[in-house]
């Protein structure tokens, strides 16, 4: 049970790194762990090939609008809160797919989304401004160390639901 909670904060980190990326390779686990035809709870909708898609088609969007030059700081109160929602519904959802309590998931996943939305970006601020690495570098480096933790993160998931 600690297990899937930690893969919640996990997730959460992901989410403050990458808002959309984290529900985008969830969803992409869920299609082929849990699917559903008719969707009986809200995580058998993120089971559903269409929705796997379409989030990843938001975090494709998003991994290309962080490069560009006027993109607002992640720490903005709506960035911020987004990063946050994203982390503790990635988390809910994660710690139900495990059959443990959403509730505990989604603090977990948004305790996460607050570690990771402020860590890298103090951290990637420090490679700009101290370390004068370009923001686009630094960047690409961020979106290959979300995807490629985020990754491993959905990977370790250990179903614990049926599929409808």
């Amino acid at each position: 049970m600690i297990q899937s909670y930690l893969r919640a904060f996990q997730i959460g980190v992901i989410a403050g790194m990458r808002a959309a990326v984290a529900p985008a390779l969830l969803s992409h686990k869920l299609v082929r762990t849990i699917p559903t035809k008719q969707p009986q709870k809200p995580i058998h909708y993120l089971a559903q090939p269409p929705v796997s898609i379409g989030l990843n088609v938001l975090a494709g969007a998003e991994l290309m609008g962080d490069k560009v030059p006027n993109a607002p700081d992640r720490t903005i109160p709506f960035q911020f809160i987004s990063r946050i929602a994203s982390g503790a519904t990635c988390g809910a959802f994660l710690s139900e797919a495990e059959g443990n309590q959403a509730p505990y998931g989604a603090i977990a996943g948004g305790l996460g989304a607050v570690a990771g939305t402020l860590l890298f970006f103090n951290l990637r601020q420090w490679l700009n401004h101290e370390v004068g690495l370009p923001d686009t570098a630094v960047g690409l480096a961020e979106d290959a160390l979300a995807i490629g933790l985020g990754w491993q993160v959905v990977n370790s998931i250990e179903p614990g639901i049926k599929a409808a």
